[in-house]
């Protein structure tokens, strides 16, 4: 589409769902990721499955796959999609600043991308952590939601630049 307008509002300036009728079916996949930030004593709990409200892994994977199938019912003017695939993926990072890096994945055969469906379930795992995490550490800190890619559409591929240097 080379119309760059908010097409989330009609001539007059209101809000309006998007007409996706005259768009054609693609294969579209987009990839968003998230981080929370914790205590090594936190982390190290976490990646050993022993947080006391138990595996958060688990629980964080399937809220986020969940979340990502409810998209249109949480963000205002999205479509609802059928999603083909939903995939989270969890790891623990060591560094100078210790935590869970999020990697979440959407995939469908639709009119419209899953940008959306896909950073609902980055942040929603990122809160389902903390949730599960608040009694032993309050301080986490959820962000660095980001999409990093998408593909399909009329507007074809995207990628992050920071994520492919």
């Amino acid at each position: 589409m080379s119309d760059k307008r908010l097409t989330h509002l009609d001539e007059s300036g209101h809000a309006r769902m998007v007409d996706v009728a005259v768009k054609g079916v693609t294969h579209r996949r987009a990839v968003a990721s998230g981080f929370v930030a914790m205590r090594p004593d936190t982390l190290a709990m976490v990646a050993a499955g022993t947080a006391p409200k138990g595996d958060v892994f688990a629980v964080a994977r399937i809220g986020a796959i969940m979340a990502a199938k409810r998209t249109s019912d949480l963000i205002p003017l999205c479509h609802p999609l059928s999603l083909t695939h939903v995939g989270v993926k969890l790891e623990p990072e060591y560094g100078d600043v210790p935590g869970v890096r999020i990697t979440a994945t959407a995939a469908t055969d639709d009119k419209t991308g899953v940008e959306m469906e896909a950073l609902t379930a980055a942040s929603v795992a990122g809160l389902i952590i903390y949730d599960m995490c608040k009694a032993i550490d309050r301080g986490m800190v959820v962000g660095d939601v980001k999409l990093l890619s998408k593909e399909g559409g009329s507007s074809g591929t995207w990628l992050r630049e920071e994520e492919c240097a």
